[in-house]
């Protein structure tokens, strides 16, 4: 029996990269690392903070960089102007470097340029379902609108790197431009729950002490999966 070829590494903004950045560290950002160990191909979502960093953790692990995959357009995911607070390093800065496809939902690629002036060429847009093989290991990309019009979440294997729709307490806000809460709804209740219990979430960012859990345990303490309802979901929501 053969090891798995899948490349897979979690880093967390502020210890793994960007450790002299302490706005990066408050953002408790994850980026995550997904390839294949045979090929020494990956990708990397959500790119942000320090670029060069992350490329640094790429090479020392000995993987050459094929991709980019988006959850959602938001500064902190992707580089840009973050309220004001800070000019955020990302895709801009990403593909001067190595100009890769960036992998990105139908509905977020006008976000995304708009967001940081890429040119469309620059996005590879895709529809829900579809799958990215990064070498022999594929990734399926899941549509799931709520938190921005064009979020998606990546499943790989029994490994679900769900961005800002999903965290292991609480789900991503829906009061920000592009948000729609029904939407979020539909995308917990409906979208995500065909996926079963014993997958493997990973969170778009560090909210809870824990880096990851067991998707069956996320449904049972996570208080958004306690809302049995759209309508007693929009009050819940406010």
């Amino acid at each position: 029996m053969t090891d798995s070829p899948l490349y897979f590494r979690q880093l967390l903004a502020g210890r793994d990269f960007a450790q002299d950045r302490p706005l990066a560290a408050d953002m408790l950002n994850f980026v995550y690392l997904i390839g294949d160990k045979d090929s020494r191909e990956c990708v990397v979502v959500d790119p942000a903070w320090d670029i060069q960093g992350i490329l640094d953790r790429i090479a020392e692990d000995d993987m050459k960089l094929a991709g980019v995959l988006a959850t959602h357009y938001h500064p902190d995911h992707i580089g840009g102007d973050l309220l004001g607070m800070a000019e955020v390093e990302g895709l801009r800065e990403l593909l001067s470097l190595h100009p890769v496809p960036v992998h990105c939902q139908a509905d977020e690629t006008e976000w995304i340029r708009r967001s940081i002036g890429l040119a469309p060429t620059d996005l590879t847009p895709h529809e829900s379902g579809d799958e990215l093989l990064v070498g022999d290991v594929p990734v399926r990309l899941i549509h799931t609108p709520g938190h921005t019009p064009g979020s998606q979440c990546f499943l790989v294997g029994n490994r679900l790197v769900a961005g800002d729709t999903l965290f292991l307490q609480g789900c991503g806000r829906t009061d920000l431009p592009g948000g729609d809460p029904a939407e979020m709804y539909r995308s917990l209740h409906q979208r995500l729950a065909k996926l079963p219990d014993d997958t493997l979430l990973f969170p778009g960012h560090r909210y809870s002490p824990a880096d990851s859990a067991l998707l069956g345990d996320t449904r049972k303490t996570n208080q958004v999966f306690r809302v049995q309802s759209l309508d007693d979901w929009l009050r819940f929501m406010g």
